[in-house]
């Protein structure tokens, strides 16, 4: 039976890689909290997992988009708890942000029923990370699932037939529903958009001028791949660069957008301030402007900076799911000369230099940035070259030697 708002393409599941930290994590000794935006496939995927473990009949859920589910986990005591959860031994709160008090609860359930894996969800990384902070301090391990990677999608057929969905992906991103729908994603995706950004974001107790933040995301989509300054951005909203700031904090914490600081350590005109913002998904840019044409109408570069925002939101899973202590920078010296993405890590530094157009890729990254980190390893990244950095490590190896 197709399940497609969640990952289901007619009876093929996509098969989501917080799978092994699941199997790697239940039952040791710690809360389990998930982060992502709604309709990433969070609920799903946890559900799969319980399900293909043998889990499912031990699992009690509540929805935190409830109120009777709300009301009754509430400040819940382990008394209560305890009656909640009977025999079972799993607790899945969805949408866990939502339930008053849900750290100490959560804290009380770990203390006095040690026995039991909780695990809570929520498509608000600031209002659950608050919450769970100090009441889970040692007591959780934590994961980030955000719309499916291209390593996820890939498993449903090869990298090379995922990477001719390119222009899809691009265009309407790649959010679950989007995907095992073709031919039909521009309404998924407007869907999405419209129930995520204009219900759940304008909610948010900070956003005082909802016509605001329509102009600040709108200025955002338009500079995906350039510095962004608040100041500039604040005069075009119609506002100071202290509430540009805020409000960019805010989508970020919602996982619409992420920032890329500027890396700089040794040159004295390297821009040591300066910000990037890029969207998490492309579906989700082009559904703030409205915009679904298709690439040939786009110009070249629009279609490098949809590439440079694809290629960097999925390195940046690939990144949270394999090595999720390295760091994404972007370079640029005063001169403009500039670097697309450098990442750091304990193993060193890699700078990308990313090209929508194959046929030029000739030359080498940056050579000031060569010269001023010679340590660093330099590649140049076109569409051609993107699955052996997306993909798993040992799978990168094997399609190279294929």
């Amino acid at each position: 039976m197709a399940e497609s708002a969640h990952g289901v393409t007619g009876k093929m599941f996509i098969k989501r890689e917080i799978d092994a930290f699941l199997a790697r994590r239940m039952f040791a000794g710690k809360v389990l909290v998930v982060y992502g935006p709604r309709q990433s496939g969070k609920t799903t995927a946890i559900e799969h997992y319980l399900a293909e473990s043998g889990l499912a009949a031990d699992t009690v859920t509540f929805n935190g988009d409830e109120t009777a589910d709300r009301e009754l986990l509430a400040d819940a005591s382990a008394e209560r708890l305890k009656l909640l959860i009977g025999k079972k031994k799993v607790l899945f709160i969805d949408e866990a942000h939502k339930v008053p008090g849900i750290g100490w609860v959560l804290k009380r359930l770990s203390d006095k029923l040690p026995g039991i894996q909780a695990i809570a969800s929520g498509s608000s990384s600031e209002d659950l990370a608050e919450q769970t902070e100090e009441p889970l301090t040692g007591r959780k391990f934590e994961y980030t699932l955000l719309p499916p990677s291209f390593a996820e999608l890939a498993a449903l057929s090869s990298p090379l037939e995922e990477m001719r969905e390119l222009e899809r992906r691009l265009v309407h991103g790649s959010y679950p529903d989007v995907v095992a729908h073709p031919g039909d994603e521009t309404d998924r995706i407007r869907a999405i958009g419209k129930g995520y950004l204009y219900k759940d974001i304008l909610k948010h107790d900070e956003i005082k001028r909802p016509e605001l933040l329509d102009k600040l995301l709108r200025a955002l989509a338009f500079q995906i791949g350039q510095e962004v300054s608040c100041n500039e951005l604040g005069q075009l909203a119609g506002c100071d660069a202290k509430t540009v700031s805020k409000y960019i904090d805010i989508l970020e914490k919602a996982f619409i957008v992420f920032r890329l600081c500027s890396w700089s350590r040794n040159l004295r005109n390297e821009l040591k301030k300066s910000r990037k913002v890029y969207f998490c998904d492309c579906g989700i840019r082009n559904y703030v402007l409205g915009d679904w044409r298709p690439l040939a109408q786009r110009g070249a570069d629009e279609a490098g900076h949809l590439w440079e925002n694809w290629y960097i939101a999925e390195r940046r899973k690939r990144l949270l799911a394999d090595a999720p202590e390295t760091r994404m920078y972007f370079w640029r010296t005063t001169q403009r000369q500039e670097v697309d993405l450098v990442e750091e890590s304990a193993s060193g530094l890699k700078a990308c230099e990313l090209k929508w157009n194959p046929r030029k890729t000739r030359g080498t990254v940056c050579p000031t940035f060569r010269k001023a980190y010679p340590e660093a390893e330099c590649v140049l990244v076109s569409p051609p070259d993107a699955p052996a950095h997306l993909l798993p490590a040992p799978i990168a190896a094997e399609e190279a030697h294929a």
